[in-house]
């Protein structure tokens, strides 16, 4: 089966790692995704349902809104991918009437517009609350129609909800496996700039998400598997785990030259064999 790209660009997307995310995914009737992003796992995964939960409300506004209306929304954010709208003053027009509208129709295809016109494809909200990402100064943004398309015929097998994680592991059911995407812990304490939700997300939040999956596996026989960079505290968290290392190739990094292969870790927690 050809790969399926997302029609979002996303800092840490797993586009690259989806066939080993597949290969470590236990066998189950429905795939819990806590932190979505893009959707490259749900893309390129067949389970018979997805529960799809992300923090970010615009995200999942427009998840909804391409589910339950294609046309309406694919065609509505067509209309901004012209050559008049690839210009520093116009994208910045943009960028300050989604900042003041709560309009889901209008948020949900400004997003898009900013994700292919804004710089590198970043998500990024100030203290405020405003998105705050800049212009990108690219030749001629790409128009994502048959990815659209594409998620938004996958989507009927999906539902999309905004709460955080702790929320969404609670609805998981037996049948199920949970994968976890969070914001990657940082290579180094200078290295932390992937605060993408607003309050970002930090090395506490990442020994709780641990806590979380360890015992919804071990207490509740539900699998979880975690990825995330591979490092001693990592693998200090993860202890309880099957652990497994894969490379890959960062395509968002502050400089060209930086975007090296950094080694990734799955880990796997499985419910504790019955005696």
């Amino acid at each position: 089966m050809k790969k399926q790209r997302a029609f979002l660009k996303w800092a840490g997307g797993k586009y690259g790692l989806v066939e080993d995310i597949q290969k470590h995914l236990p066998p189950a009737r429905k795939l819990v995704e806590p932190f979505v992003g893009a959707g490259s796992v749900f893309l390129n995964t067949d389970y018979d349902h997805y529960l799809l939960a992300d923090i970010n409300p615009d995200l999942i506004n427009l998840y909804n809104l391409l589910k339950t209306e294609p046309e309406l929304y694919i065609n509505e954010a067509k209309r901004l991918f012209t050559p008049e709208h690839n210009r520093k003053e116009v994208y910045l027009d943009m960028r300050a009437q989604f900042n003041q509208t709560d309009d889901i129709l209008f948020r949900s295809t400004a997003f898009l517009y900013m994700n292919r016109f804004g710089f590198n494809g970043l998500c990024r909200y100030n203290k405020k609350g405003g998105f705050n990402v800049p212009f990108g100064s690219y030749k001629k943004p790409y128009f994502p129609e048959n990815e659209l398309i594409f998620f938004a015929e996958k989507a009927k097998k999906a539902t999309f909800i905004c709460e955080g994680y702790v929320e969404t592991f609670r609805r998981a059911r037996m049948g199920s496996v949970v994968y976890c995407d969070p914001p990657y812990a940082p290579l180094s304490t200078t290295a932390n700039f992937t605060s993408y939700a607003g309050n970002g997300f930090s090395l506490d939040d990442q020994a709780a998400l641990a806590d979380v999956a360890e015992k919804t596996a071990f207490e509740r026989n539900i699998p979880v598997l975690i990825s995330n960079h591979d490092t001693t505290l990592t693998r200090r968290l993860y202890h309880g785990a099957e652990l497994n290392v894969v490379k890959v190739k960062r395509t968002i990094s502050r400089n060209g030259a930086g975007r090296n292969k950094v080694d990734e870790l799955l880990a796997l927690f499985s419910p504790k064999p019955q005696i």
